[in-house]
């Protein structure tokens, strides 16, 4: 067979709301623009999007969710066409941020997965302390509901983004302060942190929620606080130490939400057909212009990370 195609660096974003052409630019668009457009584009079996490859740069969208993710990741690796062997593999992506600890706008460089699905789930109404978290751990190895990424390579990339600047808007500082009005917490500007990333694959939001991510991540002993839920990491976290390849994965998340209701929202009102469409808050209105700017903070620090790649900094 003809020689493999050499990758250094390949980039796993999960979603492209309009297309890598469309009026809106999601994950994988500003890095696409940066580094791929102009290559290669393959069809990959087992993927439901193309593999973009230019200058040893490789993008692909994962689609939502542990399973796309798993497949996705799974798939490439397998695919006798290239050459990932001494690839470093870049998650990238939006996230909910963790009720006092991080805030809208906010970058976090990954330095743990969780599983949130893994375990016993309980429903509050059941419970005898209903204030008390509705996850109880199960005897789950601990490899399956945890992975540690790399604490060498997290260090080199923090040192490297730590003091980049994220934005936001005055829109998004606005439903702060209505939702936690003068939390010190809440009206710092945003920063790029390290934490730790919960991952389940239903889009859970709420206090109780909240409660069961800051267990998670105390149980299983991650080496940073809960910092943000999402819906793909420790599926990607997981393939890769099935190939032995999680001592190069890197993995940044940008914040475009909170964990919790804000503007005094109940679950019915921001998500029941018959009420969401006509209400204006932080999660359908108001601070839905931090968006756009929650994709360039995720770039500014993923640029950082492909860059010192190509130049050979990692």
């Amino acid at each position: 067979m003809s020689q493999r195609i050499p990758v250094r660096v390949l980039i796993l974003a999960k979603f492209e709301p309009d297309g890598l052409d469309g009026p809106v630019a999601g994950e994988a668009r500003h890095y696409y623009d940066a580094y791929c457009r102009g290559g290669e584009a393959y069809a990959v079996p087992g993927c439901g999007n193309p593999l973009y490859v230019k200058d040893g740069v490789a993008l692909i969208v994962t689609g939502m969710g542990k399973i796309n993710a798993a497949v996705t990741l799974t798939a490439l690796l397998l695919d006798p066409r290239f050459d990932f062997s001494g690839a470093y593999f870049l998650g990238t992506g939006c996230a909910g941020s963790a009720a006092e600890t991080t805030v809208m706008g906010d970058v976090v460089l990954v330095t743990a997965t969780a599983d949130y699905d893994l375990g016993h789930h309980a429903d509050c109404r059941e419970m005898e302390d209903p204030a008390r978290p509705t996850w109880f751990v199960n005897t789950y190895s601990d490899g399956d509901v945890c992975c540690r990424l790399d604490p060498v390579l997290t260090e080199k990339v923090w040192q490297l983004v730590k003091d980049l600047r994220p934005r936001t808007t005055e829109n998004t500082r606005a439903a702060m302060r209505r939702t936690f009005g003068e939390a010190p917490w809440a009206l710092r500007e945003p920063r790029v942190l390290r934490g730790t990333a919960v991952t389940g694959d239903n889009y859970w939001k709420g206090l109780y929620g909240h409660r069961n991510a800051v267990a998670i991540a105390e149980t299983y002993g991650c080496p940073d606080p809960y910092a943000v839920s999402e819906m793909e990491d420790h599926a990607l976290a997981r393939v890769l130490f099935r190939f032995g390849l999680l001592h190069r994965f890197i993995n940044i998340r940008g914040s475009v939400n909170m964990d919790v209701f804000m503007d005094g929202l109940t679950p019915e009102a921001l998500w029941a057909p018959e009420h969401s469409k006509s209400i204006t808050s932080a999660e359908s209105g108001e601070a839905t212009d931090l968006f756009p700017v929650a994709m360039e903070n995720i770039f500014l620090v993923g640029r950082t990370v492909v860059d010192a790649v190509l130049s050979g900094i990692l």
